[in-house]
């Protein structure tokens, strides 16, 4: 499950959540990213991840900085980690300068 920022809405299942980074990586090229601060906490079968990041891609011609956190659950299964959940906290987005 994908919980929109703000809790605005979700999306669920394996192939939703894939055709969204599909959707993406298809249509936006990415100039850079930054994670910092991860941070990983497990408890038996479930571990929850964070970490702030910062991109700078590009779509349809135009640039745009993001920065947030991720936060992200996973469970263990099958002897894999398989991510069950995930949403984007204070998600900060807006057109950048060319050359940037």
């Amino acid at each position: 499950v994908m919980a929109f920022p703000g809790f605005a809405g979700r999306a669920a299942g394996r192939e939703t959540m894939l055709a969204g980074f599909r959707h993406f990586c298809q249509n936006a090229r990415v100039h850079e990213f930054d994670e910092q601060a991860p941070e990983a906490d497990v408890a038996g079968e479930t571990a929850v991840v964070t970490f702030r990041y910062g991109m700078l891609y590009e779509r349809s011609g135009k640039r745009y900085r993001a920065s947030g956190r991720d936060f992200w659950v996973f469970h263990w299964q099958n002897g894999r980690w398989l991510a069950v959940w995930r949403t984007m906290l204070d998600p900060h987005e807006m057109e950048a300068e060319r050359g940037c």
